[in-house]
């Protein structure tokens, strides 16, 4: 693993956007693995303010994003699929028959988590995937578990991952308890991967996945097997990490 510690949320944006910036440069038919959730906000403006000032072209880049709630549509505004068009898609010049995201409507969710996999296979996965991590140490919607799950998948969203994004609904009772996900599989076959992360609560699961065994019941810490991973961090994010802090 490269880890790369800055001092701010907005430092660990810029870093990401320069890592994908470059895939997208030197490969203009790039194959971009995405994640949503609010860290990779300031990621997703910086690509914006590349693609306006910089002229960092997306037309011929396809993108695949990692997850989607079951039963919200892409119009709903906590849908992945909305976030995706509000804050990278409809700001760059991206054909949109290009972007994919699993459904979360489809009524055979067996059939569109098996189709989403397929669609990954023939794209030859990510040139470079984009991964955020949850408190639990989840790296998609791929939570603690008894084993790792390869493929893509309807998960059972974890008590702490509902906490999290109670904050984004109006009630806890309106977070949907179930999403599909790309599974581990799909993530590790990626050809380089970025894992962003920002404050203290990420810590311990930060540490975890540096550091710790490789384990189903932390998720994140299957990158170690991984050939090209860089997370980069904050100052606080990385705190429990010997290298950027205090090991407690």
């Amino acid at each position: 693993m490269k880890l790369i510690c800055v001092s701010n949320e907005q430092e660990v944006g810029l870093e990401a956007a320069r890592l994908i910036a470059s895939v997208v440069r030197i490969k203009p038919k790039a194959v971009l693995g995405l994640a949503t959730g609010s860290t990779p906000i300031g990621t997703y403006a910086e690509l914006v303010r590349m693609c306006a000032e910089e002229n960092l072209d997306f037309s011929d880049v396809r993108t695949v994003n990692l997850d989607e709630y079951v039963g919200l549509d892409g119009s709903h505004p906590q849908s992945y699929r909305y976030f995706m068009q509000k804050h990278l898609f409809d700001k760059v010049n991206i054909d949109s028959d290009n972007t994919y995201v699993p459904d979360g409507l489809t009524e055979d969710a067996e059939e569109e988590c098996a189709l989403y996999d397929e669609l990954l296979e023939s794209f030859g996965y990510a040139d470079i995937q984009l991964l955020g991590i949850g408190v639990n140490g989840h790296i998609g919607f791929n939570e603690p578990a008894d084993c790792f799950t390869p493929e893509t998948h309807v998960i059972k969203i974890a008590e702490s991952t509902i906490d999290s994004n109670q904050r984004l609904f109006e009630t806890r009772d309106e977070v949907p308890r179930y999403a599909i996900t790309v599974g581990i599989k799909g993530i590790l076959c990626a050809e380089r991967i970025v894992l962003i992360a920002t404050g203290r609560k990420k810590a311990e699961v930060l540490k975890a996945t540096c550091l710790g065994p490789v384990t189903p019941q932390m998720p994140a810490s299957i990158l170690q097997l991984h050939p090209d991973v860089t997370i980069i961090a904050d100052e606080e994010a990385f705190s429990l990490v010997p290298f950027f802090g205090d090991d407690d």
